[in-house]
Order: C-alpha cells, then sequence, then structure tokens
C-alpha cells in the first residue's frame, strides 16, 4: 500500500490506541510502516503536526454525533456527552486533544457547533464562546482523569453518574446566563 497522510493517520492512530501517548513514537510508527522516519514528515512536518491530525479525526468523530431536538441544555449535555465519547474511543483521547497546538477545521467545527447551541439559546458571541469553554474544559478534564488517573476501574455507570453529574452542574451554572 502507497504511503500517504491517511495510511500515516491510521497507523498513528492504531499505535496510539496500542501503546498510548506516552509511549508514542514516529520511529516506532515509521517501523511499522516500513519505512524511514523522514517519510512520515513528508505526509506530516513533525510528530506534533502528526499528533494535531489524531485530535482533528477525534474532533470530527464528536463533531458527527447527532443532536437531540430538545432544549438548549439537552443539546449542550448531548454535545458533552459526543466529546467525551470521541476521547474515550482512543487511548489518552483527552491528553491528545488537550495538548493540540493548532486545532484543525473539524475542530473548530465541533466548537462553532456548541457555541451555536449557545447562541441560539440567547447567549452573545463572547459569552457562548466563555461558555463552551468552560463546558470543554470540564469535559477535557474529566476524561483526562478518567483515562489517565484510574477512573476506568471504577464502573461505567459510577462514570456516568460523574459525568453526568459535572454536565448538570456546568449547565446550571450557564442557566442564569441564558434565561435571565
Amino acid at each position: 500500500m502507497p504511503l500517504d497522510r491517511s495510511v500515516v493517520l491510521k497507523a498513528a492512530l492504531e499505535q496510539l490506541d496500542e501503546v498510548g501517548l506516552d509511549e508514542f513514537s514516529t520511529r516506532k510508527l515509521a517501523a511499522a510502516l516500513g519505512v524511514r522516519v523522514g517519510a512520515l514528515y513528508w505526509h506530516y512536518p513533525s510528530k506534533q503536526a502528526l499528533l494535531d491530525a489524531v485530535a482533528e479525526h477525534i474532533a470530527a468523530d464528536a463533531a458527527a454525533a447527532p443532536l437531540p431536538d430538545g432544549d438548549w441544555a439537552e443539546r449542550l449535555a448531548a454535545i458533552a456527552r459526543a466529546h467525551r465519547d470521541a476521547m474515550l474511543a482512543r487511548r489518552d483521547g483527552a491528553r491528545v486533544i488537550a495538548c493540540m497546538s493548532a486545532p484543525g477545521p473539524m475542530a473548530h467545527a465541533f466548537f462553532e457547533r456548541l457555541v451555536g447551541v449557545l447562541r441560539e439559546a440567547g447567549l452573545d458571541a463572547e459569552g457562548a464562546a466563555s461558555a463552551g469553554d468552560v463546558l470543554t474544559s470540564y469535559v477535557n478534564g474529566f476524561t483526562v482523569e478518567e483515562q489517565a488517573r484510574g477512573l476506568r476501574r471504577q464502573s461505567e455507570a459510577h462514570r456516568e453518574r460523574l459525568f453526568g453529574f459535572g454536565v448538570s452542574v456546568v449547565i446550571a451554572g450557564l442557566r442564569p446566563l441564558v434565561e435571565g
């Protein structure tokens, strides 16, 4: 199979799932693909650019999740869940997202979708962007903890309750701004 961006990205996603972010290596990736490291840099100019592409892939999954027809709070909770689910689908996915240096079009689309829900609910552009940052910071932080600090050892139902509780706290904090 000829080496192209999609082949490199697919192999990078597989390596991330196999060894995690701390052991992720362009040398190992090149070896798995049967090429020299320099061949990877033809498609991605740096390891960070490749990790940004991995983050973009994760963001695309989050952005593609359907939204319910409910009110703004239900739609916001669904976006938060889609964001978390997309990060959990990849080993260390939350850390990859948190370390993204150059958000791409799908990361922007995900965030704009979130901001759009908040704008439709009545927040101005600055308030909606700030509220979006708060929500994504909570989701990222919870998911980093979940992946890196052992929350995975707790039952899925318990993790879901904890996550849902945190999202409801963020939404409750936004409610007076949106409905006030």
